[in-house]
């Protein structure tokens, strides 16, 4: 792959060093974690308190938001104080959007200036228009004139820069030629950096936000095959903006960041969520220990036979999957959403699962298969009684076999009418036999063999697998215990790996990603690291295209482990189960309380599947980043909150006490609201 040096390992791609003051970034040096200041930057009191703040809790470069010239110049303080208070070694960023005045201000005092390509030179009025290449020639120019001061003053102080392309707020010239894509943003962030390029200039940074996964990860993984075609070699700051908050909002950027990292890309990370902003830093921290102890020697993993995969890793497109129908309402295959999964740990916990998972509670995210291990014939003796009458609670029963035990032990099971079920057995080189055995044995019952493999033994079973077709298989990781040596790809390449050998095979079985203790990075026991390893995982395989199936087996709690589950499902865009709500983090530009507006709107909202919401502080990414939003909320002046249809806004200046009632009504008028259900006891 030319964006990266493996898919399978995480070899981290070499940069230059650029210094933030005296914090490198790229280069040498661990990830950087960083994270901006939530208060009116004019008052600079808060904002001192905020850095000082974010600085205790781990946060390694802080940003702060510059609107106008009045902000910029309150930065000169901010630094003193912030000095002052013995935290002259974190370097403070001023973010601009708008003003070039601002910005030449703003880098007077702090280490760094943040500049958004698409706002900076540019006024968004989502224009249609032709341009010639003439045209686009004299708006490179007209860039190159507004950028080139800020470049100079930067190089002349020693400070550095960073080129923050926002999917949201690319400019009409972009849009109109490259359109509302990834594309579009290396684009805009090549237009700035080859200014910089110009004038000698090599401190700088680059990211690609969004607030769809998909689109932030084909972004950073084009643009860095854009630079290594120019030969540059340039610092990746990682966010998911707008993410939101919570549990969604944790899993969206594991997603997309830890998806780039494992890739080997990243070298300073922000974790943005619509909370304060201090409880960025332990999510941020958790992913980048995750991704840097996955970290190898280039070395260490170059070989001369080492495959390729054969996905497109600039344009999602689904793997092409053969159709499973595991019962009558629950099929795996083309245009379906992927299925879950959920672990019980023995025969004798199926009774109470079941009743766990008949629960109201999960109507709407339900869990459509139970795995239950079965360790001897005495289990599957056991197994008809303790699912008694209860079975329908799910669609279909996995069984993960011993290797003890026989095909004729499960004639009897399978033949008993108790639904559907599927058989999960390890298979390896010199198998064939036991292969064939089973496949013939579900396929007489009409039920499903899952086959555990390691990928390298796909190639020993090949032609057996080839006469035996796809019919009633499909394929799962067998993973090696974590301390096995013998296989150094990280989870992720494993089953990418899976997916290149079924594609070399010819086959279109579904694929079943399973989060087991075996596939986590480190195994730890909190529900956070769970949380990442089950987006790092599924999330950067499905934003791949590749998994019809999932189970997060790491969380021993059913209800807790079907949201999982379902959370991150929606996360990576996969299946799509609850409202979708895209809320960026507060800053110093918000014209509301984002915390509480959120979860106000959410807790009146939350109800409306599929119905997608975005919740915007202030304009500057609010009507391009809502683009493929149904409705938004925007704030438009203090205290006045603008409503969107798509990218229309339909309703100004609104007082915010009326604001919520409104959306209610606009979501009404265009069909896509109903009631909520009563709340289970």
């Amino acid at each position: 792959m030319s964006y990266c040096v493996s898919r399978f390992h995480t070899v981290r791609r070499p940069t230059i060093e650029v210094k933030i003051g005296t914090v490198g970034v790229g280069g040498a040096n661990p990830l950087r974690l960083q994270s901006m200041t939530t208060s009116d930057t004019q008052d600079v009191a808060a904002t001192v308190q905020q850095s000082i703040a974010l600085a205790e809790v781990g946060c390694e470069i802080v940003r702060i938001t510059a609107p106008n010239v009045a902000a910029a110049q309150c930065l000169r303080d901010i630094r003193a104080q912030f000095t002052a208070a013995g935290f002259g070694h974190v370097p403070l960023v001023a973010d601009i959007h708008f003003l070039p005045s601002a910005a030449m201000e703003a880098v007077e005092h702090v280490e760094k200036v943040r500049v958004n390509p698409g706002n900076y030179a540019d006024k968004k009025k989502f224009a249609v228009r032709e341009y010639s290449d003439a045209d686009y020639g004299r708006e490179l120019e007209r860039l190159h004139e507004a950028f080139s001061p800020l470049v100079l003053r930067a190089k002349q102080l020693g400070r550095s820069l960073r080129i923050g392309t926002n999917h949201g707020s690319l400019s009409d010239r972009i849009m109109n030629r490259y359109g509302d894509t990834p594309l579009g943003m290396v684009e805009s962030a090549l237009e700035f950096l080859r200014i910089g390029e110009a004038h000698g200039f090599k401190q700088m940074i680059l990211s690609m936000k969004a607030s769809n996964p998909k689109v932030m990860i084909q972004a950073y993984r084009l643009l860095v095959e854009r630079m290594q075609q120019e030969d540059m070699h340039y610092p990746l700051h990682l966010g998911v903006t707008e993410a939101g908050d919570g549990e969604d909002g944790r899993i969206k950027s594991a997603i997309g960041i830890g998806s780039l990292l494992l890739d080997g890309l990243g070298d300073t990370i922000r974790v943005s969520l619509t909370e304060d902003s201090v409880y960025e830093i332990p999510v941020a921290r958790a992913i980048a220990d995750k991704a840097m102890a996955l970290w190898k020697p280039d070395a260490a993993v170059r070989k001369p036979d080492q495959p390729e995969d054969g996905i497109d890793p600039y344009h999602f497109a689904k793997r092409e999957t053969a159709a499973l129908e595991l019962s009558e309402h629950c099929i795996v295959g083309p245009e379906q959403p992927p299925r879950v999964i959920v672990r019980v740990p023995s025969v004798a916990a199926v009774a109470a699962a079941m009743q766990e998972l008949a629960s109201p509670k999960l109507k709407e995210t339900p869990a459509e298969g139970l795995l239950v291990p079965v360790a001897s014939a005495e289990d599957l003796t056991a197994l008809p009684t303790a699912l008694g009458a209860a079975a329908l609670a799910v669609n279909f029963l996995a069984l993960e076999l011993a290797p003890s035990l026989q095909p004729a032990d499960l004639e009897s099971l399978l033949s008993r009418g108790t639904g559907r079920i599927m058989l999960v057995r390890k298979f390896g080189a010199g198998d064939e036999g036991a292969l064939r055995n089973y496949t013939e044995l579900v396929r007489r019952h009409g039920h499903f063999l899952a086959c555990a493999v390691m990928p390298d033994d796909i190639a020993a079973l090949a032609e057996t697998f080839r006469s035996l077709g796809d019919r009633h298989l499909l394929f799962t990781l067998h993973s090696p215990p974590a301390t096995a040596t013998s296989h150094p790809a990280h989870p992720v390449g494993r089953y990418r790996q899976l997916a290149e050998e079924l594609r070399r095979l010819g086959s279109c079985a579904p694929v079943w990603i399973r989060n087991t203790a075996q596939t986590a990075v480190k195994n730890e026991n909190s529900f956070l690291s769970k949380l990442i390893e089950a987006s790092f995982l599924t999330g950067a395989l499905l934003c791949d295209g590749t998994g019809d199936l999932v189970s997060i087996e790491t969380e021993a709690d059913l209800t807790r482990a079907t949201r999982l589950a379902y959370n991150v499902l929606q996360g990576a865009g996969a299946r799509i189960s609850k409202t979708e709500f895209v809320a960026c983090p507060s800053c110093g530009r918000t014209l509301f309380d984002l915390q509480t507006t959120t979860q106000r709107i959410r807790a009146q909202t939350g109800h409306l599947r599929g119905v997608k919401i975005a919740i915007m502080g202030c304009i500057v990414n609010g009507p391009g980043e809502m683009a493929d939003a149904d409705f938004g909320y925007v704030g438009g002046a203090p205290g006045k909150i603008n409503l969107y249809v798509g990218k229309q806004c339909v309703q100004y200046n609104l007082p915010q006490a009326e604001a919520d009632g409104r959306l209610i009504a606009l979501i009404k008028e265009h069909g896509k609201w109903v009631e909520p259900a009563p709340v289970p006891a």
